[in-house]
């Protein structure tokens, strides 16, 4: 046990003077099940929890140092929460996407732009125009271009929520456009020349230049769950729209350059099994209770069924779905359903759980004071690469459409925040037990879920909001054994999406981490 153990992943167990004891012996690899099985979940504004213990540095057998890519200072005022909750702002939430060249954050109505090389600032923006209690709500980069969605109320006592999406240029962080969208919408495609917003009942593709409409489909009377994948949007056509339990019947089929839509029915029975969970390669996945089901997008055809399993994400460049089976990880071939990859929870888990698949590799972040990164190759089974000095408090960005978040869908970067200094702890002052304190006190708007982090690892997809892309189901990054998502990364529409405070100790030093796979 002790040479395998030197060897393998478990090297990182000690077996101290178990290892002379049978009845010790068996304790010790008890507890090791127990701990496995036991993974902590997500948990907002639970400062009061202990963090996770954390890969120190120099704990896994055959780690490279050499993750980080560079570090550049978060502007604004964040906290730290224990669990997987990291650094995070000290009120409301706070929103990230990297792609084409770019990282951009968005808190509160302020919008940051960095060079996705270097780290760089390029600007910095603060959005104007919008109503007391407005925030940003998600944040997406596209080929010249960066999106903000904001959501705030209508005017009125009985106002709803509303939702704009504000274009800007990615050199600069000017303004080019500013179009309506659903709620849980927004831009799903864009470009210099235009932008593809999704709406409550329709998609509407818009010049930037004139702010004309250059096409616009209508998708029902109520909002429906949605995905895209490359140059195509599929719609659900659902008679209770994604708040409702009606099966999806049809899917839209919209080519994002043109507006040409072909409409997709099941060729076996009269309705797809679940709900709409992912779409990947020409391939969307319906989950349900009983497994994943994977269908031909632009035919119906039902291609395979996995029973047990949970969708996480996809590895573009391996050109595998992950799905997750219990504890374990597994890559699947999109049009086969074919196991090309197996990783045990017990390998993946870590302390606290794998966020995205790259390259073959999986990235897993450690909670807590003392938090680490690491990549471990699902080919070879073992850790491969680790950060080379902690990362504390690590906060990794969800977006769970798969349009957006900490990791770029092109390359192996991803970017997370973390805390390299906290601020020193201020004497409590006593306050009268019938007073609230102020996280206790009561607000005119109840407060928003937790920010964009991550998703429980074995919570089922759900379906996605008329833009789910920004509610909790299975994010294009992986729930523990691939992303853990239990947070949600928009608000609900009855909830203020800058109510949420955050209940931790401050942070000094807040910092972007770019890591490379």
């Amino acid at each position: 046990m002790r040479r395998n153990a030197a060897r393998g992943v478990l090297g990182r167990v000690r077996l101290g003077t178990a290892g002379s004891s049978p009845r010790l012996r068996r304790w010790t690899l008890a507890m090791v099940l127990v701990g496995v099985a036991l993974v902590p979940y997500p948990s907002q504004n639970a400062a009061s929890a202990p963090p996770a213990p954390a890969c120190r540095s120099g704990c896994r057998s055959g780690s490279v140092p050499g993750l980080v890519s560079w570090v550049a200072p978060l502007a604004g005022s964040w906290d730290v929460v224990s669990g997987l909750s990291g650094t995070v702002p000290a009120s409301g939430l706070a929103y990230l996407s990297v792609s084409d060249g770019v990282v951009a954050v968005g808190a509160g109505l302020t919008v940051t732009g960095y060079s996705s090389n270097t780290g760089a600032l390029r600007w910095r923006v603060t959005l104007t125009g919008f109503p007391a209690g407005a925030a940003i709500v998600s944040v997406r980069t596209w080929p010249g271009e960066v999106t903000a969605g904001v959501s705030y109320r209508a005017a009125g006592a009985g106002g709803g929520p509303e939702r704009t999406e504000v274009v800007l240029s990615d050199l600069a962080g000017a303004q080019t456009g500013r179009y309506p969208a659903a709620v849980f919408g927004g831009a799903i495609a864009g470009r210099p020349q235009d932008t593809v917003i999704v709406g409550t009942t329709e998609v509407t593709s818009y010049d930037n230049a004139t702010g004309h409409i250059r096409w616009r489909r209508p998708t029902g009377q109520v909002a429906q769950t949605w995905r895209t994948d490359g140059g195509y949007l599929y719609v659900t056509d659902s008679a209770d729209g994604y708040l409702g339990s009606a099966p999806v019947t049809a899917l839209r089929r919209i080519d994002l350059a043109t507006g040409a839509e072909l409409e997709v029915r099941p060729l076996e029975g009269r309705s797809f099994t679940g709900t709409l969970s992912a779409a990947f390669d020409g391939v969307v996945l319906f989950s349900s209770a009983a497994g994943v089901t994977a269908y031909d997008g632009a035919t119906g055809d039902e291609l395979w069924t996995i029973a047990g399993t949970v969708p996480e994400g996809a590895d573009p460049q391996e050109e595998r779905i992950y799905l997750t089976r219990g504890f374990n990880l597994i890559g699947v071939d999109p049009r086969t359903g074919q196991i090309k990859a197996t990783a045990s929870g017990s390998a993946v888990d870590g302390s606290a759980g794998v966020y995205v698949v790259r390259g073959g590799v999986a990235l897993g972040l450690d909670q807590g004071a003392n938090g680490d990164a690491w990549g471990y190759d699902i080919a070879v089974q073992r850790v491969t690469l680790t950060s080379a000095g902690l990362l504390p408090w690590p906060h990794y960005f969800v977006d769970l459409s798969g349009v957006g978040g900490s990791a770029d869908p092109a390359s192996n970067l991803v970017v997370i925040a973390a805390c390299q200094e906290l601020a020193p702890s201020s004497p409590t002052q006593p306050t009268p037990s019938a007073t609230p304190t102020p996280t206790q006190t009561a607000s005119p708007t109840p407060s928003a879920p937790s920010t964009d982090l991550t998703a429980s690892p074995d919570t089922p997809a759900s379906p996605d909001t008329p833009a789910s892309p920004d509610t909790p189901a299975s994010p294009d990054t992986l729930t523990s054994p691939a992303t853990p998502a239990s947070a949600s990364s928009t608000p609900s529409p009855s909830i203020s999406p800058s109510a949420a405070v955050n209940a931790g100790p401050g942070c000094l030093r807040p910092e972007l981490v770019a890591l490379n796979l």
